[in-house]
């Protein structure tokens, strides 16, 4: 019997998936939880704001307000986590409105941000000022795909972030006027690492 080699990749691939286990429950404050397990690895993503920003690593900006979506508190944050054998991608992210300017913001994490290596002022994907790229090796052009606004799109004019910390491990805030205050965003990033680029 002839099958043909596109039927047998595909089966390939679904088996795993065979013993995939999907669990979801709502979280303390409304937002729903999810959980992902197959034989390969798994996935979750959470949303309960609490928990994101005691493990993001970064301090949280006095009297800002959690962004909310939809009407419900946990609208800003996020915690996604991927393991696949060797593959592993963690976000966590926290977005927030406030009164103040993003020159005070900017004040407040760049001495925050220090601790993981030096820190960078990135606008569209350039260097503002110097350094230019952090001792580990992060340059602004380190695309890390990940959307930091809630509301607005980092390649807007008025859209900054700072950086620190290597390719593999970012550390970022970026911040946008809005208005009467500052629209900003917290995320820690660990990305798959390049062996081949030796990190």
């Amino acid at each position: 019997m002839y099958v043909p080699l596109r039927t047998i990749a595909a089966l390939t691939l679904l088996l795993p998936l065979a013993g995939c286990m999907v669990e979801s429950r709502k979280g303390d404050k409304g937002g729903k939880d999810v959980a992902i397990t197959t034989p390969l690895g798994g996935m979750s993503v959470k949303t309960d704001s609490d928990t994101v920003s005691k493990k993001v690593g970064l301090p949280l900006y006095p009297g800002a307000v959690l962004e909310k979506k939809n009407g419900k508190d946990d609208g800003g944050s996020a915690d996604v986590d991927m393991n696949f054998g060797a593959f592993h991608l963690r976000v966590l992210a926290l977005s927030f409105d406030s009164t103040d300017s993003p020159e005070k913001i900017s004040e407040f994490y760049k001495k925050a941000l220090s601790q993981y290596s030096d820190v960078i002022t990135c606008r569209h994907k350039q260097p503002v000022g110097t350094p230019v790229k952090t001792g580990l090796g992060l340059t602004c052009n380190d695309d890390n795909h990940v959307k930091t606004h809630g509301k607005e799109h980092m390649d807007d004019d008025d859209s900054t972030e700072m950086k620190s910390g290597s390719p593999s491990r970012q550390h970022i805030v970026s911040f946008k006027s809005s208005g009467s205050g500052t629209h900003f965003g917290l995320v820690a990033l660990e990305l798959p690492r390049d062996d081949n680029k030796g990190e």
